[in-house]
């Protein structure tokens, strides 16, 4: 009689129900597991693409200051400063920082024709957040290990004047390597501001 296969229909039901809910309950896991690797690779790419650009920066300039060269040299030569500062220009050639090495400590300034903001993300939030402050707890963490001594501890100093940015001290840079991986964070935060600041004349 139809009457008795009604049980079996309604228990077929519930297991497909069960089935339907664990597949569900999988697919969130697979959703969160996805998400999560996203996050991971653009983190990731995010740092390369930031690598690539600073190579290419890097290349650009150098071919720059290669046409540059003067053809001939000056009869009479001027003094010159015998540690000169290196500078940050654009791939145009638009000065937009001086770099002086003073010993173990560095003293960025801005060009004087350019009103850099003291507060812009390429400052705030990459030189300061990801460059110098993670190089300055890295120190910190070395002196607990008396692997470095407190008075090596790279520090930092941004002098402004209201918004517009001054000056930028580095105290105990450390060695050649990081000396390097400082100029080459300081070239691109000097041309993302530069590119921010030009877009919003």
């Amino acid at each position: 009689m139809d009457y008795l296969r009604i049980p079996e229909t309604s228990l077929a039901a519930g297991r497909l129900s069960d089935t339907q809910e664990k597949t569900t309950k999988r697919l969130a896991e697979l959703k969160s597991y996805l998400e999560k690797k996203v996050a991971e690779h653009q983190d990731e790419i995010h740092n390369l693409q930031w690598f690539l650009e600073t190579v290419d920066n890097i290349l650009a300039e150098k071919s720059y200051r290669r046409v540059q060269l003067p053809k001939t040299i000056p009869e009479t030569p001027t003094p010159t400063d015998s540690n000169p500062p290196q500078t940050i220009r654009t791939i145009s050639g638009v000065l937009l920082a001086d770099i002086f090495v003073e010993g173990q400590n560095l003293r960025i300034v801005p060009s004087k024709d350019i009103k850099f903001d003291a507060n812009a993300p390429p400052l705030r939030s990459f030189l300061v957040g990801k460059v110098l402050e993670p190089l300055h707890v890295k120190d910190e963490e070395s002196t607990r290990n008396q692997r470095l001594s407190p008075d090596q501890i790279l520090s930092y100093d941004i002098d402004r004047e209201a918004t517009t940015l001054k000056q930028i001290h580095v105290k105990n840079y450390g060695d050649e390597r990081r000396l390097n991986e400082l100029k080459n964070a300081l070239r691109w935060t000097f041309r993302r501001m530069y590119e921010k600041t030009i877009g919003t004349q």
